[in-house]
């Protein structure tokens, strides 16, 4: 990718998850965090005095509603286009946010891999220009905003049963061992085990062994901040 590179202001009330957006666009060939914002009064001052091109933009903030936001800075002459870090899954505010230049949502948890396909394809549609020479050729451009299909999951996963399990690892700060979150979702140990090692290979959780108890130590996950 050659020029400038792409200027990315993330706005995201989780420090951790903050600091984690941040060193995920800095992974990504041509873009650039700028800076980074706890709250809408923040990310309005941050873009007053740095140029952005696109808000990495978390729709609940502490003060205000991510499109609420989104809303105001169009009416004050702010153009950066948005992705949308979220975990609501609303697809009325899917819509809405259409109309205020939200060009992608990538619902949490996620990992890097997911937020660099949306940045690729941000930058592809970004980088099209001159005079489309028919509907072919405008289709084609929008289809670079458009995610592939969702990976699927190794056999005898579930999405239902995935978000299940990653909710109860979420909600636990010290973290859960595959006896835990069997008891948490009501799916056996083995079958848990096997869910958590696919948040780990995602990215999603850490483990690490437990130690203190008789016998061979068992496995303790916890969800990895940012996800």
């Amino acid at each position: 990718m050659t020029g400038q590179p792409i200027r990315v202001l993330v706005v995201e009330d989780d420090p951790v998850a903050a600091d984690a957006h941040v060193m995920y666009v800095g992974r990504v060939p041509g873009f650039v965090a700028v800076g980074k914002a706890h709250t809408g009064a923040e990310a309005r001052r941050a873009l007053d005095r740095t140029p952005v091109d696109l808000l990495l933009l978390d729709l609940h903030l502490p003060d205000v509603h991510g499109l609420q936001l989104a809303r105001t800075l169009r009416t004050a002459g702010h153009h950066a286009d948005v992705i949308a870090v979220t975990s609501a899954r609303d697809l009325a505010v899917v819509r809405e946010g259409v109309s205020l230049g939200v060009v992608q949502y990538v619902l949490k948890p996620f990992t890097f891999a997911t937020l660099r396909d949306r940045l690729v394809r941000y930058a592809e549609f970004r980088a099209a220009a001159g005079e489309a020479s028919g509907q072919d050729e405008v289709d084609r451009a929008l289809a670079t905003l458009r995610a592939p299909g969702p990976a699927a999951l190794p056999k005898g996963l579930s999405g239902p049963t995935l978000e299940r399990v990653s909710t109860a690892l979420r909600d636990a700060p010290d973290g859960l061992t595959a006896t835990g979150v069997a008891e948490a979702v009501g799916i056996s140990r083995i079958t848990a085990r096997r869910y958590l090692e696919h948040l780990v290979d995602a990215g999603c959780a850490a483990r690490r062994p437990q130690y203190g108890t008789v016998g061979r130590p068992e496995l303790q996950y916890r969800w990895v901040p940012g996800h």
